[in-house]
Formats: structure tokens, sequence, C-alpha cells
């Protein structure tokens, strides 16, 4: 199965978007979990929109823009707790499996406190029978500490290979990580932004990465993240076209390494 993140540019109603992406031969979809970045307060619509053009929902990705308030004794830390736990809930209403989450950047180590909101976290996620993936950015040392000590099966890794191969320092997550592996980020490292390009767009190993995550055994679908940040000049029928045909070179590289 493959799948696209939905919320990837393009001034398009998300009914139409929903359309496009199925007539270009995607399966499934991530969806974009909040009204930032211009989705709008009618976000949850977008999973009766998605089933009704033919898509399966394979998981949410929960708001970023306090993710580094986790370990905050204050309103902040508490709002961004209550955040994380109603998307947990919003995940059984809807029968989504899994959400993915930002850790905190490593310059805000998580502390006692965040910890126990993790710990908060990972029991209404066992309550719910929802999966709760940590995504890796420039925060490794706190995924580490996260699924280093939380061995709940509610509690796992979604692996974003453009974030991995952007950050040096970040060691063999699949190796270390792979038997926890809940999502996939697949996007390349080219354009202006080094990231969120189409596969094949930027220096990307394509064959080393899809080989390891053959070798985890995941059994979830090969998922692209890209934005149109560098594909403007197209037009999104172009764009998803190019997307499917670049994920499925992927998805023939995953099952055949």
């Amino acid at each position: 199965m493959v799948s696209i993140y939905d919320w990837f540019g393009y001034g398009v109603p998300i009914k139409e978007r929903y359309k496009l992406i199925k007539e270009a031969g995607f399966e499934a979809v991530l969806l974009w979990w909040s009204d930032g970045f211009g989705r709008g307060a009618g976000y949850r619509e977008g999973v009766k929109l998605a089933r009704s053009a033919g898509l399966l929902i394979e998981n949410i990705h929960t708001p970023v823009q306090q993710q580094n308030d986790l370990s905050l004794d204050n309103l902040a830390g508490e709002s961004l707790l209550d955040c994380y736990l109603q998307c947990i809930k919003d995940c059984s209403d809807f029968d989504i499996p899994t959400m993915v989450v930002h850790l905190p950047s490593d310059q805000y180590p998580l502390n006692e406190l965040g910890m126990n909101r993790i710990k908060k976290i990972t029991e209404i996620a066992e309550d719910y029978r929802i999966k709760v993936a940590m995504e890796n950015l420039f925060n490794v040392s706190n995924v580490a500490g996260v699924l280093d000590s939380i061995p709940s099966e509610q509690i796992g890794f979604c692996y974003d290979c453009c974030h991995h191969a952007n950050n040096e320092t970040a060691g063999d997550l699949l190796g270390k990580y792979g038997n926890r592996l809940m999502a996939l980020h697949l996007h390349d490292n080219g354009g202006e932004k080094k990231q969120h390009q189409l596969p094949m767009d930027g220096n990307i190993d394509w064959i080393d990465v899809m080989r390891k995550i053959s070798e985890t055994g995941y059994k979830g679908s090969t998922a692209l993240e890209p934005m149109n940040w560098d594909y403007e000049n197209i037009s999104i029928e172009e764009f998803l076209l190019k997307a499917f045909e670049k994920v499925k070179r992927l998805e023939k590289m995953r099952f055949e390494l």
C-alpha cells in the first residue's frame, strides 16, 4: 500500500484534493490534525471526505507549534498534554489507529515532569488502544529516552528518513528502534529548504533507506511526506502523478531488497 501526507500545498479544497490523490493511485493518506498552517477549523471533516474518496487513513500528525513545551511547569505545558490526550480520543472516535508526535528538540530535554506526561499519554493510549509514534527530528535524545524507558506496545517510532539524513549525530535509528516502527515519513533533502522534496530529487541513498526499512519487517504503507515548495510551477495533478511514480519505485525497492 502507498500513502501520502494530505496537506502538501496547493490551494485546492480538501474534497477535491482527496479525489485527486485517489485518482493518482494512492490508497491511503496521513492527515494533518490541526487548524494550523492554513488547514482551518474543519480539519476533522477530512476523515469523512477521505474515506468517501476511497482512501484509508493511516495516521494523523498532531500539532507541532508548541512541541517544545512538554516539560514546562505552566499552562503551556498542560495545554500541550491536553492536546495530545485529545488527539488520542479523536483517533478512537474516528477509528484511526495511529498518531504521530514531535517530542521536544534536544535543546529542551525531557525532565521528570515531561516524562510523567509521557507516562500519562501512554496510559490513555493503552486505554484507547491507539498507537503513538514518536518522530525523529533534532530530538533523538528525547526520542531515545522515551522509547528506552517506555516499553508499551502503544508507544513507538515514526521514522523520517529526511530528518535522519540531515542529522549527522542521529546514529542507526532503524537498527535501534525498527522493532518499534509504527509510521514512515519518506521525503528527500534537496531544494531550498533541504527537506520535503519528492524522493530521488535530493541526496538520500534510497536503496539503503528502503533496505533498512525492509529489514525491520514493518507492515505499514510506504508513506510519502512531501511539500510542493519546489514544485509550484506544476499543477497539483502533475505533482501527485510524480509523487505516485516515485513512491511506487520506493515500494518496489522495499519489497525486493
